[in-house]
């Protein structure tokens, strides 16, 4: 039988500065879980189990290994009382100091803390070539903006660095009030598909310095926002004449292999 987690949850204590909130709508819990490929035999991480809203649905997947990563050392042994079955797969570290949880490809699952869930996309990013599939609950301010193209006022480094490695997917809207106590922002859930490298990007630290620095002075023309980035050749780039947010990462891509002294 499924446990109440609203009312368990109730009996923990919440931390702001860790970004907790509770999601207690069952239905929507479900929804979330259901937006992750199911693969026999699969290993999945889930950041941020918290008061076990989506951990429970997960667990009923007897097929897959299974692990979760998780800072808060009440939360930790709550989930233990209340799910004896997950002793031995919680690892009790910051998640963005965490090595990768498997050594082999792995999928990952979260309602992501909204004020590191930023830094969250990186350290995807850092273990991208082992993560193949991601379903995150984020702000979804953050969330539109990471899923929006070129153009958009929206539009920045995230938007870039992560479609240029995976499928970005706006799935669904999640309503304040699926929450105790109900955040002053509404949340949003995307899916992240590995793409596999299709721009085969052999230096991503090189990347991803370039579209920071492009961004860092996005009213700026990219000739005066990279001009200490960049080799004084590419000044006479075409590119060079437009702002951040009007290259698509295919325009990224081509700046940092004509470039950046990819070898």
């Amino acid at each position: 039988m499924a446990h109440d987690t609203r009312r368990t949850a109730d009996n923990l204590q919440l931390k702001k500065s860790l970004g907790q909130h509770f999601l207690h709508d069952e239905n929507m819990c479900r929804k979330i879980v259901e937006q992750q490929v199911h693969t026999p035999g699969m290993r999945l991480l889930e950041v941020g189990p918290g008061g076990g809203a989506i951990t429970k649905y997960l667990l009923e997947w007897k097929d897959i290994d299974y692990k979760a990563i998780e800072i808060d050392e009440e939360k930790v042994n709550f989930l233990h009382k209340t799910y004896p079955e997950l002793q031995g797969k919680i690892i009790m570290k910051d998640i963005l100091k965490a090595d990768a949880p498997f050594e082999e490809v792995f999928s990952v699952i979260g309602n992501f803390p909204y004020n590191i869930s930023s830094p969250i996309l990186f350290k995807v990013l850092e273990w991208e070539p082992l993560v193949d599939e991601v379903i995150g609950m984020f702000q979804k301010e953050v969330a539109l903006r990471v899923a929006s193209g070129p153009g958009s006022k929206v539009y920045g480094i995230l938007s870039v660095l992560m479609q240029a490695f995976f499928k970005v997917e706006y799935l669904l809207d999640v309503h304040e009030n699926c929450f105790t106590p109900p955040p002053k922002v509404k949340s949003g859930v995307l899916r992240f598909t590995n793409l596999h490298n299709p721009w085969e990007i052999n230096d991503k630290r090189r990347f991803i310095i370039l579209v920071k620095a492009a961004f860092g002075q996005r009213r700026k023309t990219l000739r005066n926002a990279l001009k200490s980035t960049l080799p004084a050749a590419a000044m006479s780039d075409p590119l060079m004449d437009k702002r951040a947010e009007q290259l698509a990462v295919a325009d990224f891509v081509a700046l940092y292999k004509n470039y950046c002294n990819e070898k």
